[in-house]
């Protein structure tokens, strides 16, 4: 455990403490802040305030052994700030996604990958749905799942060159998360190790190895869409849950 972990810790019981780690981390706290809005953030806007109490809200929910503290703290102060932006009506102009993101790359709709051309079927979603923002509410999507991801050591933008493309390997991992989410003791082994249990995965599933290893990244994103709050993304994995 590093220096940062042990005064997490030490800080959730000690407002004192607590203190001085904002303190120490509140560049950090502020630049998490400015990337998640996508524009500069001092201590005299609302969103440091928000960034602030959801950082408290980390120490309060960090343990020993569940990960890196940063990066718990970055998914929550990510979320807090996305949903008070959505609850002030400003997400829309504020939040958005680099359209060069989803380029190239991302032109797996045939393959089941989660990094569709998703910039094109927001728009497409939001001018077939007036009255619902649904490009906005994508991204609102992607910017908590990249928090998610943030913990597991990769980004959600990884996805493109992870995601399966041949069929057959596209069955093969929609099979495996299908066991994942199935299993309260693979997830939540999953969610403490932030790691694939790739043994037990396999031995559950029936998937090789070889594909789990290649694939990790997708089916730890799959799951996590699939079983959280994410109606968007998980649209773009209907090939799973309809397998």
């Amino acid at each position: 455990m590093d220096a940062l972990e042990q005064k997490a810790l030490a800080a959730k019981h000690d407002e004192g403490l607590f203190d001085e780690l904002a303190e120490s981390q509140k560049a950090w706290m502020l630049r998490v802040a400015s990337e998640t809005t996508h524009r500069y953030i001092t201590d005299s806007d609302d969103e440091w305030s928000v960034a602030l109490m959801a950082f408290h809200e980390a120490v309060q929910s960090y343990e020993e052994g569940k990960g890196s503290f940063h990066g718990l703290a970055a998914m929550v102060i990510r979320r807090r700030i996305v949903d008070y932006l959505r609850t002030e009506g400003r997400h829309a102009d504020e939040l958005s996604v680099t359209p060069a993101v989803f380029e190239d790359a991302l032109e797996e709709e045939e393959a089941g990958g989660v990094n569709l051309r998703v910039q094109q079927r927001m728009a497409e979603e939001a001018d077939a749905a007036p009255g619902e923002d649904t490009a906005s509410k994508a991204r609102a999507e992607i910017a908590e799942m990249q928090g998610i991801l943030q913990l597991y050591g990769f980004s959600f933008f990884d996805l493109a060159d992870a995601s399966p493309k041949a069929e057959k390997t596209k069955r093969s991992c929609g099979q495996a998360v299908r066991t994942l989410i199935a299993s309260v003791v693979l997830m939540t082994q999953m969610r403490l190790k932030r790691l694939l249990p790739i043994k037990e995965l396999s031995e559950a599933s029936g998937v090789i190895r070889k594909i789990l290893e290649r694939h990790r990244k997708y089916i730890i994103a799959a799951a996590e869409i699939l079983d959280g709050d994410f109606p968007i993304l998980a649209g773009y994995l209907a090939f799973v849950k309809g397998a």
